[in-house]
């Protein structure tokens, strides 16, 4: 059973269900960028937390960093095996606050069947928004290619014209905060806005999901990864989808087979692919690889295509958005503690 995402106040801030007469509490913070540390270390003390916290996310070699704290929080970067969350339980711990939106990355079930609930964070759908509709844009303005041209001095026009996103029609996979904040800002484009969700949660025209990708020139994808949509993008549904489209994605990078999508692009069939997340890409994102080797056959073959674009899971990251989400996994760590005291 997983813990709902924080109260909010009117004003769309989280609020702590703990007064300021409370003890502080510790809260172990794992996989911490620089970044994150200063705003846990801003924001922990108002809400009553204590942090301590580590650069590398949580593994069987530093679960000593959790001893005396009953809640974490944890990156989304790496996943925590189950070894590791019987050594948490074993620690103590009882709360698992991941900073996602996702649960791909912990085995939930599990998790409870341990006595360990796992929460998640909501935060500014306008983020990944706003950048789905740049990579959007990108793609049907073959950017990629116009950019490495001008980077080297050559600044012929590209050879095949761009497109306007007004003749077009965009397949919106998933209508949760994220797939409807696209779904506003492409009205504003006045493109015609189809979609798919097994729970329909927008006004944009619902269709079956074969005929959303037979009829769609770009489709972009905003759906959770788990079971039921790991490869829902596979061969097969490439074939279904119209020749010469789009696919863009902003989610889970196993919501797309690779496997299949790369012969795709390759011939054509596909017209180009803008994606911000890939499968493996926990080997390669977040670190300098320039002067090392990547040893993802697939994804050097998907950065080498002149039609795709590759950025490093990069959406969600602005200060509004990192804002969030670390005062959001601080309060969900309140408010469990809370109910536990109080229950």
């Amino acid at each position: 059973m997983t813990h709902s995402e924080p109260a909010r106040t009117p004003a769309g801030r989280t609020r702590s269900p703990a007064s300021s007469s409370d003890p502080a509490f510790g809260v172990t913070v794992y996989g911490c960028g620089r970044d994150e540390a200063a705003l846990f270390r801003e924001l922990a003390p108002r809400l009553g937390a204590t942090p301590t916290i580590a650069e590398a996310s949580v593994c069987e070699a530093n679960i000593e960093l959790a001893q005396g704290n009953r809640c974490i929080s944890v990156d989304h970067r790496t996943r925590i095996p189950n070894a590791v969350l019987r050594a948490l339980g074993q620690a103590g711990v009882a709360y698992v606050s991941t900073r996602s939106i996702g649960y791909d990355h912990i085995d939930v079930k599990y998790a409870e069947g341990i006595g360990i609930t796992v929460g998640n964070v909501s935060y500014s759908p306008d983020s990944v928004a706003d950048y789905t509709l740049m990579l959007m844009l990108m793609a049907i303005r073959h950017a990629k290619s116009i950019v490495l041209r001008a980077e080297v001095h050559d600044y012929r026009l590209h050879e095949v014209r761009g497109r306007e996103l007004r003749d077009l029609t965009v397949g919106v996979i998933g209508t949760g905060r994220i797939g409807a904040a696209v779904v506003d800002r492409l009205r504003g484009f006045g493109c015609r806005t189809v979609a798919y969700d097994r729970n329909p949660k927008t006004g944009a025209d619902h269709l079956p999901l074969e005929e959303l990708l037979r009829r769609s020139d770009i489709v972009t994808l905003h759906t959770p990864l788990n079971a039921s949509t790991h490869h829902l993008i596979d061969r097969w549904r490439i074939e279904q989808m119209k020749p010469g489209a789009l696919i863009v994605n902003t989610g889970r990078g196993a919501l797309i087979d690779t496997e299949a999508l790369v012969p795709a692009l390759e011939s054509g069939r596909l017209g180009g692919a803008a994606l911000d997340v890939l499968e493996g890409e926990e080997a390669v994102f977040y670190a300098d690889r320039r002067h090392e080797p990547i040893e993802n056959k697939q994804f050097l073959r998907l950065q080498e295509l002149p039609n795709v674009l590759i950025s490093p899971h990069t959406a969600y990251y602005t200060d509004r958005a990192l804002m969030d989400t670390v005062e959001r996994s601080i309060t969900n760590c309140l408010e469990f503690e809370s109910g536990n005291q109080h229950g």
